[in-house]
């Protein structure tokens, strides 16, 4: 189940609100209501979720009780162990077998093929982030074992982020949450998320799905520039809607999600864009990974090791295939770049110079995220280069440029960056008070309030398209 379709929105979504309104155990209905949506895609992984969910709770408790350094350190490394274990077994078995078999072809190794479950590169980092933190003491330990399985099983972030940590929720864990005030911003983002996902993703991913299923000696360079300009749209408003979704979803039911995304696209260098993009996985690996390794503070070779750690992690975090590997480092070789020169060159340049890199180097790199495997990659790349010559724009492609593909484009260009910010600016349109204590934690200069009939427009259509194709995959799902 997920949350652009038709049985979320109109089914799920209202008996659970309903349910979680009405009822004096919010906390039990809410946990209820997650192991029954994950159920729902997943069955019976739900077992496994809850055993890691036992295993944390258990062990934080412990760390939390524990006054000596080395048991302490002994339990917290098995808890990351074990979730890191977990990861890797469904993940990445199957990928270590294959290329081990390819190494040693004498003694070859069992194919392995597991069915990944949902939302496990997620919920495993939010194990892993709430351990840490109760071993460095920057929380306590939750002792309800019932909260600390909402707060891990909570469908709006279960299956795709973004990344919650235990600190960010933790009074709303324990307030009273049948507060309204907040459910009219939820509608809103959940409706502007939808939009996003529907209206953009969905419209542009066959232009996508069609140059990079093309074998070489069929795609022309403009289909292959057309198709990688559409992926960038399409996998910025799938993630970005789905964050808006849950962020609004989490309104409604009382909690406050970290901004995901911060238009990305609007960057004038990779360095900024990792500061927009994605932006709870990126600011987990900082405080879990690069500044434990030392960060910047010792030296510019293990500020190169760190950096390279991060994003080698970063790349095989998305996936068990070398092409993800050689994003995560092909992002970490331009942050390197920009922190020891180019960074500095690009800040005294004018801005365009800076935006039209960063868009030419993220466009590049998605190439590499997108294709099936390395080879493919690179000849993808080759032909947008020009080496098989300038060919008209193919049949097959212009075919798929409708009326509906056309005017998706135009809105994923005219979204992607602040443009709505800025119009409504102009127009004077409401906002709310950047000072609400909601707004900070929101880490934005205030929201604006959209209308009504612009609100119910967007969901009318959405509603339409949803109900007129079977096209409707949430491409983080995979991760």
């Amino acid at each position: 189940m997920v949350f652009s379709s038709i049985i979320f929105i109109f089914y799920f979504l209202p008996v659970f609100l309903l349910g979680y309104y009405l009822s004096g155990w919010r906390t039990g209905v809410l946990l209820a209501g997650s192991a029954a949506f994950y159920v729902w895609g997943e069955g019976p992984y739900i077992f496994l979720l809850a055993a890691l969910i036992l295993a944390n709770y258990a062990g934080s408790r412990v760390l939390a009780s524990s006054e000596v350094t080395g048991p302490r350190r002994a339990i917290l490394t098995g808890l990351i162990v074990l979730d890191l274990g977990v990861l890797a077994t469904f993940k990445y078995a199957g990928f270590l077998a294959h290329n081990l078999n390819l190494l040693i072809p004498g003694k070859p190794l069992p194919e392995i093929h597991l069915a990944l479950p949902l939302g496990v590169s997620f919920f495993t980092f939010q194990l892993i982030s709430y351990v840490a933190d109760v071993y460095w003491r920057r929380i306590e330990a939750e002792r309800s074992l019932t909260r600390f399985a909402a707060y891990i099983l909570m469908f709006p972030h279960l299956i795709a982020g973004p990344i919650v940590r235990f600190a960010n929720i933790v009074e709303e864990l324990h307030a009273d949450r049948r507060r309204t005030g907040r459910i009219g911003l939820g509608i809103q983002y959940f409706i502007v998320g939808l939009s996003q996902k529907v209206l953009v993703a969905n419209n542009v991913a066959p232009l996508a799905d069609h140059a990079f299923g093309l074998p070489a000696e069929a795609l022309d360079a403009g289909s292959a520039w057309l198709g990688a300009f559409a992926y960038s749209l399409q996998i910025y408003f799938d993630f970005c809607g789905y964050s808006n979704m849950a962020i609004g979803l989490a309104f409604m039911l009382g909690f406050t999600f970290p901004k995901n995304f911060d238009h990305p696209y609007a960057s004038r260098s990779i360095t900024e864009f990792w500061r927009r993009w994605h932006i709870s996985l990126s600011s987990w690996f900082r405080d879990y990974v690069y500044i434990p390794l030392g960060g910047n503070r010792e030296g510019r070779w293990k500020t190169v090791r760190n950096l390279l750690v991060v994003f080698l992690l970063t790349g095989v975090w998305h996936g068990a295939a070398w092409t993800f590997i050689a994003w995560g480092l092909y992002h970490g070789a331009f942050l390197l770049i920009e922190r020891f020169g180019l960074g500095r060159l690009l800040a005294a340049l004018p801005r365009f110079v800076g935006h039209a890199y960063t868009l030419l180097a993220v466009l590049v790199g998605w190439v590499l995220f997108r294709a099936d495997t390395l080879p493919n990659a690179l000849a993808y790349l080759s032909i947008m280069g020009g080496a098989e010559g300038w060919r008209p724009l193919g049949t097959a492609t212009q075919v798929l440029l409708d009326a509906e593909t056309l005017a998706a484009l135009a809105a994923g260009v005219v979204f992607a960056v602040p443009t709505l910010s800025w119009a409504l600016d102009r127009l004077r349109a409401p906002r709310l008070d950047p000072a609400h204590t909601l707004e900070r934690r929101l880490d934005t200069q205030g929201v604006h309030v959209l209308s009504t009939p612009v609100l119910v427009l967007g969901l009318v259509l959405s509603i339409a398209f949803l109900s007129g194709t079977t096209l409707n995959p949430f491409l983080y799902f995979r991760f």
